[in-house]
């Protein structure tokens, strides 16, 4: 089985669903997801867990990641993207770098974020974007979101390139709006590029392009292990005892002092699933149909 994730450069045009699909059949999967999904118009990391690895993408959902995109001044759009209709336009003031990065500084840190009704999110079962194509408007609750970078990386004079870094939740739609906003205008996303999930940072993705040609070579590149991205969880390892026990969905004893989710591994170091510890012991969570050998 092709348990493992692959780290997807998605292309423009493409929504995540579709790209998921495409990698899923490359790699012969039963199974497969998508840690955060991208708009159609954005490209960058889209990681894209296969079969048993989809028990752990919901740990990737709450990581950190970093965006490069680019606000066209001066038009706001219902999409939020240069996608969709014009529905504002304003006159651009004059900026200098100075003035956009103290706006800027001001979006640094938790705030709240109001969901754009362009959004997969659902209201009675129906995604927000179902609604907003038949012309209808609901409320949308703010939800916490964090930017931990916001930096000017380009300036022309109705068009901005920015770079942030921020948590799981937060819509780059409605940053760019709300920055243009700030800054005495209105705007829209022109470009989005996500150039990163944690822990990911300094892993090299690849195009379905590359990924076609090396499956048709019989090359296709193995998927990163499906514990690379738990490291932030503790590991804890288990004779072989304790291991059959667990795998029979029974609570061991542990020393563990730690609370929460953990990795689980066998008396071999295979990757058996996630678990959840309190003093003393250890009960399964999601375990793996087949345990995963660590790489050498």
């Amino acid at each position: 089985m092709p348990t493992g994730i692959v780290l997807l450069d998605k292309p423009a045009g493409l929504s995540s669903n579709a790209a998921l699909q495409r990698v899923r059949r490359l790699y012969g999967a039963a199974k497969a997801g998508h840690a955060g999904s991208l708009d159609p118009l954005a490209t960058g990391m889209l990681p894209i867990c296969l079969d048993e690895a989809t028990k752990i993408a919901g740990e990737m959902l709450s990581s950190r990641k970093r965006y490069r995109f680019a606000i066209a001044l001066g038009e706001r759009t219902a999409t939020g993207d240069a996608e969709g209709e014009v529905i504002e336009r304003s006159t651009v003031p004059e900026l200098e770098p100075r003035g956009i990065e103290a706006v800027l500084a001001g979006f640094l840190g938790p705030g709240l974020q109001i969901p754009p009704m362009y959004s997969a999110l659902k209201r009675d079962g129906r995604p927000l974007y179902a609604l907003a194509r038949a012309g209808v408007t609901v409320e949308r609750e703010a939800r916490p979101v964090e930017l931990f970078e916001l930096t000017l990386e380009g300036l022309e004079a109705r068009r901005l390139e920015l770079a942030t870094v921020c948590s799981k939740g937060t819509y780059v739609r409605v940053l760019a709006e709300d920055i243009a906003r700030a800054l005495g205008t209105c705007g829209h996303v022109a470009m989005l590029r996500r150039e990163w999930v944690a822990p990911f940072e300094r892993e090299p993705m690849h195009t379905l392009e590359a990924l076609e040609r090396a499956a048709q070579a019989g090359e296709a590149p193995g998927p990163l292990p499906a514990d690379a991205p738990l490291g932030h969880l503790p590991a804890v390892r288990l004779d072989a005892a304790r291991a059959e026990r667990i795998r029979h969905g029974q609570a061991v004893p542990h020393e563990a002092v730690v609370t929460g989710m953990v990795r689980l591994y066998d008396a071999q170091q295979r990757f058996m699933g996630l678990g959840a510890s309190a003093p003393g012991e250890v009960r399964p969570r999601r375990l793996f149909a087949e345990v995963q050998a660590q790489p050498s």
